[in-house]
């Protein structure tokens, strides 16, 4: 005799055959544009609408285009600076917001938000006029001092997001652990080292990973200040979008979501990791 199967629970989404199938529509159409951008990358046509075969040429062309090359060193310089001092900057407001107790933090906590809020063609306008008007940028240094614009610009932008992300990690830290290493004789400097900067691990790698893409793949506000010498990959990919689409362009966006994708990745596997050992340390 068999048994009656068992309804769904109400939270049990996942066995409910109409929330399959509209995961799996929500799939297809987020990914599907970049599934088709990555097998028409390997198209052997001039023609992106027209598949004529399987290729490498065009990868082989992204690696020798000095131009793309420069470009693409150029992002990943801005990307790596910026991505540093943000994950700095963040921190340490994220504990000044967390810890402290002074006047107008409300309008402090207020004015981190902005750069998330603002769009982003107001930003870069706003970058454009102060470093045109109120702090020009020089455009003749050696590099990567020439990419200095982009990095401040990027920066104002990025440690928002990494301050938010620190902050909401410090929520849940147990204050009666800075006490105890307090009664045991332990510094300022001992307790930040050694129980404040591991319990805002998993933080601090959420908060570059997010910097480090916002940064790379920033647009708009790296279009208003970058000069002549300082095309960065984002830029250079429309310019050959706009005035020589080809391919090629295909390639070079693969392997920027390749390198997107494994940096994910990688960020993951090490939370992964920490939360493991916070487990098991608990």
């Amino acid at each position: 005799m068999s048994t009656p199967k068992t309804p769904p629970g109400a939270l049990e989404y996942l066995r409910r055959w109409p929330i399959r199938a509209w995961l799996l529509a929500v799939t297809i159409f987020l990914y599907a544009p970049l599934i088709t951008l990555m097998a028409f990358s390997f198209n052997n046509s001039r023609r992106n609408i027209i598949w004529r075969g399987f290729t490498l040429d065009y990868y082989v062309a992204v690696f020798q285009d000095g131009d793309l090359l420069t470009a693409f060193g150029n992002s990943l310089t801005i990307a790596a600076v910026s991505t540093v001092v943000s994950v700095v900057l963040g921190a340490l407001t994220a504990l000044l917001l967390w810890r402290f107790r002074f006047p107008f933090k409300p309008m402090l906590e207020g004015a981190l938000s902005l750069p998330i809020v603002v769009p982003e063609i107001c930003m870069g306008v706003a970058m454009l006029v102060f470093f045109t008007q109120v702090l020009p940028w020089p455009t003749q240094l050696a590099w990567p001092l020439n990419l200095g614009a982009i990095i401040i610009s990027h920066i104002s932008f990025s440690f928002s997001f990494v301050a938010i992300v620190i902050r909401a990690r410090l929520a849940s830290f147990n204050r009666e652990l800075e006490e105890a290493a307090k009664d045991l004789g332990a510094g300022e400097w001992r307790i930040f080292r050694d129980i404040l900067i591991p319990h805002m691990r998993p933080g601090l790698l959420a908060g570059a990973l997010l910097a480090f893409t916002l940064s790379l793949d920033d647009f708009v506000i790296t279009f208003f200040t970058s000069g002549p010498d300082t095309t960065t990959f984002p830029v250079k990919v429309y310019s050959m979008a706009r005035f020589s689409p080809s391919p090629e362009i295909n390639a070079a966006s693969t392997l920027l979501i390749v390198i997107t994708v494994a940096l994910t990745a990688i960020a993951l596997r090490l939370q992964g990791a920490e939360a493991t050992r916070d487990t098991a340390g608990a």
